[in-house]
């Protein structure tokens, strides 16, 4: 038979701010997945936790899960405890792995607000449970138990395939860039050659530029193939960085050009423009640069140190950004893939500071191994080729994910849908 949550349990507010929480001896239930602790404790008893709030906020309601506690604990004042009134009747766990694994239709559905997203206690009273015997009760108790079990064993599964999905995406790069992953061709102009015609190019712009040091044999990390050449990343592409226009001034701002900050760098090639944008005169009046289609972006400091992304379209970006210009001697997209390859080390290099800071110098003095220009085409093409095959193999290992969880939930969704014979 189905209830009324209010007529069978005991409906309480939790009264400590989370941020005012002093560490205890007590369990304190937070809202997110980890818990706090605290001095003093406000239940002694079974019950089953509900947030009272949106787990994401900004106006979107969910919920990320429904808790379970016992014992003596402290209950953050943005959930609430639900006890029951006659644990005879109604096992406070059983109650848990109901509202739990229903949590979308029976509490997701009755929150409320548009900015503010809160799910009201009067509406967590008026929820109807299925309430079966005792002994069907712990039947699914202990059912939960073991299908848990038996997802936490799949879910261990699953992440240890992705694991090694991701080693075999790096070995792909790692055999790109040491000429291992296409068959090189003899009559491809050798890098050599090519290396010249840069710098012959770059000497007849006029401009003038410190020379970068020659390669060391320590800094060479692996062995090339003989038309391959070392040489600094400085070497074959200019490269600079972003800047912000006067934030106080509204003549800079809400214009027509694309003003793209770290965080969206995409890890891939670059799609959308940013949804700030600056002016003309925002862009002639500030130190930043207007990158063009094909141009490698990297994010130089703070979280998203390392962040690639190669442009489709022209943009500026900010000063957290800098951008390798795109030229006739060198692909992009291979650049792109080659610092991928060595993204670890270059934010392992940029460490000792407050935040991880890739500098400009350094970028322009790593080693880089300059394939033929045609090689370079062919090598992008089978990197593509082959990370279109993993990702495709990544899909399928998250929808068998999903798959495992949908069935858990099925299976128990079929156990409290009990004949009105077995229910209490």
């Amino acid at each position: 038979m189905k209830y009324r949550l209010g007529d069978l349990c005991t409906i309480t507010k939790g009264e400590t701010g989370i941020m005012k929480a002093i560490p205890g001896p007590y369990k304190m239930i937070a809202l997110g997945e980890m818990d706090k602790t605290h001095i003093e404790f406000q239940f002694d008893t079974k019950a089953v936790i509900i947030p009272l709030v949106s787990s994401t906020g900004h106006g979107h309601a969910s919920m990320k899960r429904v808790k379970y506690c016992e014992g003596k604990f402290a209950l953050g004042n943005i959930l609430c405890a639900v006890i029951p009134n006659n644990e005879n009747f109604v096992l406070a766990k059983y109650l848990h792995i109901y509202l739990h694994w229903n949590r979308e239709e029976l509490l997701v559905s009755q929150m409320k607000g548009m900015a503010n997203v809160s799910l009201p206690m009067n509406r967590i009273a008026d929820v109807m449970v299925t309430v079966p015997s005792i002994e069907k009760q712990r039947e699914i108790i202990e059912l939960e138990k073991m299908l848990v079990a038996k997802e936490f064993e799949a879910d261990k599964l699953f992440a240890d395939q992705l694991t090694q999905l991701a080693y075999l995406n790096q070995a792909i790069l790692q055999e790109a860039v040491q000429g291992k992953l296409v068959k090189q061709d003899p009559k491809d102009e050798p890098a050599s050659e090519l290396l010249k015609r840069i710098k012959a190019e770059k000497a007849k712009s006029g401009k003038k530029e410190k020379p970068l040091p020659p390669i060391k044999p320590e800094e060479i990390p692996f062995e090339i193939p003989e038309n391959w050449v070392w040489c600094r990343l400085g070497e074959i592409a200019e490269s600079t960085s972003g800047g912000t226009p006067d934030r106080s001034n509204p003549k800079y701002w809400k214009g027509d050009i694309s003003w793209l900050k770290s965080g969206e760098l995409t890890d891939g090639l670059i799609v959308n423009e940013s949804e700030e944008k600056i002016t003309e005169e925002g862009f002639k009046n500030s130190s930043t640069k207007l990158f063009p289609k094909g141009t490698l972006l990297i994010a130089l400091y703070g979280a998203t140190a390392g962040k690639l992304g190669v442009l489709n379209f022209e943009s500026t970006t900010n000063q957290a950004v800098c951008g390798f210009f795109e030229n006739q001697f060198y692909v992009s997209k291979y650049l792109f893939y080659y610092l991928w390859a060595f993204r670890s080390k270059i934010i392992e290099d940029s460490w000792g500071q407050a935040q991880p800071n890739i500098s400009q110098t350094y970028l322009k003095n790593f080693p880089f191994a300059l394939p033929p220009l045609s090689e370079q085409k062919r090598i992008v093409a089978e990197i593509e080729k082959q990370l279109t095959k993993t990702k495709q193999l990544k899909e399928h290992i998250i929808a068998n994910q999903q798959a495992t969880e949908q069935l858990l939930k099925a299976l128990l969704h079929q156990a409290f849908e009990v004949r009105e014979s077995e229910t209490v």
